[in-house]
């Protein structure tokens, strides 16, 4: 029997959407990582679609953020306009 290598796995670039989206949100704290993938997601359809507010896209990711939804709103304002994107 013989293993096959796997396969290789390519990073988003720095500067596109899907990396700012998740970076933006790596230091909330949530109660497990899979809350932080849904809050990345959400995030990241929001800032495609740009349909409804930050907030929305927050509450609508039913992450299990352990500190105050201003907080984590707050943070990834922050986050993004390190970024260069403009809210």
């Amino acid at each position: 029997m013989s293993t096959v290598a796997p396969s290789t796995v390519k990073a988003f670039d720095e500067s596109s959407l899907e990396k700012i989206a998740y970076n933006s949100i790596k230091s909330i704290p949530t109660r497990e990582q899979n809350d932080n993938y849904r809050l990345g997601y959400h995030l990241w359809q929001w800032l495609s679609a740009r349909q409804g507010t930050l907030e929305q896209a927050v509450k609508n990711s039913g992450s299990r953020i352990l500190i105050s939804e201003q907080e984590t709103i707050t943070i990834i304002k922050q986050e993004l306009q390190k970024s260069g994107i403009t809210l």
